[in-house]
């Protein structure tokens, strides 16, 4: 027999900065109860279920940590950017309301993602190679060209255009 997993760490795609400049991804929301999506029907500054105040609070019902914050409240969750506030809405749908298959899919595209953030870091880190400096050998001895920037529909350094014999 399998044991109910109530909890679930997910990764934001930009992050909640906070007051000190640090950037908080990385949390861990609870599954809902009906209290926490009941309780806040009584909040005297919600107005009706159609409330888009009502998402915030039930956000900050569920996120049980966000980064090294122990304690999110409502502050966190409506000062997070607008693509993060989406990213738990649907992760919130998903882990309480989609099926097995359906939360196994995002944790694997969340962890796709995050590869896919490290590999672009470890590019931007690496060494560009110099337009002045000449191509090194490459594993087979051939000399192999400096990677060209992508093309952004502007050149970004004069070509040279090969000449062909008449």
């Amino acid at each position: 027999m399998s044991a109910l997993r109530t909890e679930y760490e997910f990764v934001l795609p930009r992050g909640y900065l906070d007051g000190n400049g640090d950037i908080h991804k990385r949390g861990v929301m609870r599954l809902a109860t009906a209290r926490d999506e009941l309780e806040p029907l009584r909040d005297p500054t919600i107005t009706s279920a159609d409330d888009p105040r009502l998402t915030i609070i039930v956000l900050a019902r569920v996120v049980r940590r966000l980064g090294s914050l122990e304690l999110v409240t409502s502050h966190e969750i409506e000062n997070l950017f607008a693509a993060d506030l989406a990213y738990l809405q649907d992760f919130y749908g998903v882990i309480n309301f989609g099926t097995p298959a359906d939360i196994e899919a995002m944790l694997e595209a969340q962890e796709e993602m995050e590869r896919e953030a490290a590999r672009a870091e470890a590019r931007a880190a690496s060494p560009q190679p110099s337009p002045d400096r000449p191509a090194e050998p490459g594993p087979d001895g051939v000399a192999t060209e400096p990677a060209r920037p992508a093309a952004t529909g502007r050149r970004a350094a004069i070509e040279e255009v090969p000449s062909t014999s008449r």
